[in-house]
């Protein structure tokens, strides 16, 4: 049918009016449910404001739910003061990090308070800030309960209020003596005497940008805790803030940028068990939930710590301080317990004493990077065992120059030349990956950091657990020497993955957590995840719970060998003898044990074995009877016939490195026809010959140039291959 151009643009304005009078509808739908929604809204009342409730205390307890480890509230300790008693620097500070406009707008920042209600309903987290001193006040005093969508809209309403019935005076009165400062600690006058034991209105300008800074994430930020680098870092970002605002002059500033502060020593932290595990587990679930979440949601945590492992550590850790400060000068320890099969942290001690304030008791070892010594050898090995090395490959313990830009015959380490030795100054020769691994001999393990590969060795670990050799620019091979930084409880971890068949169970202290209600709000769900061959966790545990292998190194019957139970153990120690360290697992507990000091200064020189491995051994023997006897899965045996003989334990009748016969990163595969090709081959050669003219290989032969060989190296039917003979 025809249709008119006119009729046409009538039709099209009929629809357009028709959809606006649609949308016009449901605009006033919408509009008239708001009007409803906002009118049932129930406020509450101000006059509670002065009275902030802590009545929902979040509790700690052990794995079993019934013993309390921790009340956050139960010490809580505020001292009320007039706004005229807080130092005008604490103030200025207060508002340049907090609340830069404070004295110029009504309550709240719209641009903020859209952004931040933008973000919880997208998220559905409600959980964002952008909020005002004033809404501050409001969210701490009035709505501590309130965790429903509408809580922003009503802490914008109540700011509003507040406005109009407290002068900003009383208003950042109120703030500063409610603001939590860390643990049980409310109040700026709280916070001043407890940290600098002064009063609040006595705190200089760097102290007062110190306390100023705490009230973001007081855990984190804690001055006893492990992130004091950040703090520092955030103190002097409040100084420049008060700077850029004009708070305060360049001279002040900068002799405040030099003052620094020296806090008062910690104080004991009233009646609570496990405090180093406890204030670990309050910084996790403050990362997870927020810090005012878990100071004030009434949680019940129910966490990983078996308590009876937890005394015995604690009271192992107290009997060897004494004991190896004595002996060896190391005067403080830490101790990690693991369960393989789960990652349950059922143990942690990071002192020897938490409230030995000689040490700083409170310091938590555990959890701070220290130089693992030889303790990092299994992963380079594993990473070279996945490879198609085997346990039985003959690598050379004999004085080698690595640094490439050194000659061989340079068998010093310096700024630029690298040649290292072992704890006895002795060179055993030609050994086998087993033995040398076994009985921890250096020089071997830096040659197996090389096969391996720095980054692969790194990127291994870190699959493992070890999270904190981030940079692979900053390492060479002295890596596998304990180069790096890492945590006792991150190489426990990872060395539990050995235990489990190379399954990762990432460590985890909490078991679940509950709502003021009971209600269970977060429960852990084990993620075990596959990171290294069954196989190679399975050759790893045979070589360090083989006690003959281990024997020439430690003796037959040392702390490090458990003759009822199937268990794997290794020591080291770092350079200078700073840290001593022991990990050992069976298939269903991992343990770990660290012995040096806080200040880092050196011990004795001693070797691990000697000086932590006795604490070690303890705790181990009263943990392992109270757990099922379970031993460890012996790898899959191979077919050697069909291997290289220098990968099946055997040496040629004219020694060479085994760059000689593999390609490092195909050791199964041809033979190299030109071995000098390889970077490291020409100083390997040298150490090896070296020690084999002294040794009955005949006499001293000159090292192979750079130059491509002009003969094949001869087949190994030609090299009249035999055996090592056994240690």
């Amino acid at each position: 049918m025809f249709i008119s151009y006119g009729m046409k643009k009538f039709l099209k304005r009929m629809r357009h009016s028709n959809l606006s009078l649609a949308a016009a509808a449901v605009t006033l739908f919408a509009l008239g449910l708001s009007i409803l929604w906002l009118a049932s809204l129930r406020i509450p009342a101000l006059e509670s404001i002065s009275e902030r409730q802590i009545d929902q205390s979040t509790k700690i307890y052990d794995r079993t739910g019934q013993i309390l480890l921790y009340d956050l509230s139960k010490d809580v300790r505020r001292n009320q003061v007039t706004f005229e008693d807080i130092s005008p620097y604490i103030k200025a500070a207060t508002i340049a990090i907090e609340d830069r406009s404070f004295y110029s707008h009504r309550g709240f920042i719209l641009s903020s308070f859209l952004r931040a209600v933008w973000v919880n309903l997208t998220t559905l987290s409600f959980s964002q800030g952008g909020s005002t001193i004033t809404q501050q006040v409001v969210k701490n005093s009035i709505l501590t309960k309130d965790k429903t969508p509408t809580r922003k809209l009503k802490e914008l309403i109540l700011a509003l209020k507040l406005e109009k019935v407290l002068s900003k005076e009383e208003i950042l009165s109120l703030y500063l003596n409610e603001i939590p400062y860390g643990g049980t600690i409310y109040g700026i006058e709280e916070a001043a005497q407890n940290f600098f034991g002064k009063s609040a209105r006595d705190v200089t300008l760097s102290e007062a940008a110190y306390l100023s800074s705490l009230p973001k994430a007081p855990s984190f930020y804690s001055p006893y805790g492990s992130h004091q680098t950040e703090l520092e870092a955030r103190k002097n970002l409040v100084l420049s803030e008060m700077l850029k605002n004009e708070f305060i002059t360049q001279e002040e500033y900068d002799a405040a940028m030099k003052e620094g502060s020296v806090f008062k020593e910690k104080q004991d932290t009233g009646n609570i068990k496990a405090p180093h595990f406890v204030f670990f587990v309050i910084d996790y679930l403050a990362k997870k939930y927020g810090e005012d979440a878990v100071q004030n949601s009434g949680f019940k945590i129910v966490t990983t710590l078996d308590y009876s492992i937890q005394r015995d550590a604690e009271a192992i850790a107290k009997k060897y301080g004494p004991i190896n400060k004595e002996k060896f000068n190391g005067e403080n320890n830490a101790m990690v317990v693991i369960d393989p099969k789960t990652g349950d942290i059922l143990a942690m001690v990071g002192s020897k004493d938490y409230f030995d304030k000689e040490i700083d008791g409170n310091f938590n070892a555990a959890i701070s990077h220290r130089q693992p010594g030889s303790t990092f050898k299994p992963f380079v090995y594993s990473v070279l065992f996945n490879k198609g090395y085997t346990d039985q490959t003959v690598l050379f313990d004999a004085p080698i120059q690595f640094s490439t830009s050194c000659a061989g015959d340079f068998l010093v380490t310096d700024d630029k030349c690298y040649a290292p030795g072992n704890y006895d100054d002795l060179f055993r020769g030609p050994m086998t990956i087993r033995n040398a691994l076994a009985q921890s001999i250096n020089v071997p393990a830096v040659e197996a950091l090389y096969l391996a590969g720095v980054k692969n060795s790194i990127k291994l670990a870190e699959s493992m657990g070890i999270e904190s050799l981030t940079d692979t620019s900053n390492y060479g091979l002295s890596l596998v020497l304990g180069g790096g930084s890492v945590s006792l409880l991150d190489m426990t971890a990872a060395y539990s993955v050995f235990g489990n068949d190379g399954t990762r169970n990432p460590y985890t202290p909490v078991l679940w957590v509950e709502d003021a209600q009971g209600n269970i709000i977060d429960k852990h769900i084990p993620f075990p995840r596959q990171v290294l061959p069954e196989q190679t966790a399975r050759i790893i545990s045979s070589i360090l719970s083989d006690n003959t292998a281990r024997t020439p190194g430690y003796g037959p019957n040392s702390p490090l060998y458990v003759a009822e139970r199937d268990v794997a153990v290794k020591t080291g120690t770092s350079n200078d003898y700073r840290d001593a360290w022991i990990i050992g697992y069976a298939p269903n507990i991992a343990i770990g044990a660290w012995v040096g000091n806080n200040d880092n200064s050196e011990m004795e020189k001693k070797v691990a074995g000697l000086i932590v491995s006795p604490m070690w051994r303890d705790l181990m023997d009263k943990v392992l009877p109270t757990l099922p006897a379970e031993s460890f899965t012996p790898p899959t045996p191979e077919d050697s016939s069909r291997l290289k003989p220098i990968l099946r334990g055997e040496l040629g009748s004219e020694p060479h490195s085994i760059l000689y016969w593999v390609d490092k990163d195909n050791p199964r595969g041809p033979i190299p026809s030109y071995p000098g090709n390889d970077p490291q081959f020409n100083n390997w050669e040298y150490g090896v010959k070296r020690w084999a003219a002294t040794h009955g290989f005949g006499a001293y032969a000159t090292p192979v140039t750079t130059e491509p060989a002009q003969t094949l190296p001869p087949t190994p039917a030609d090299a009249g291959f035999i055996p090592l003979p056994a240690n």
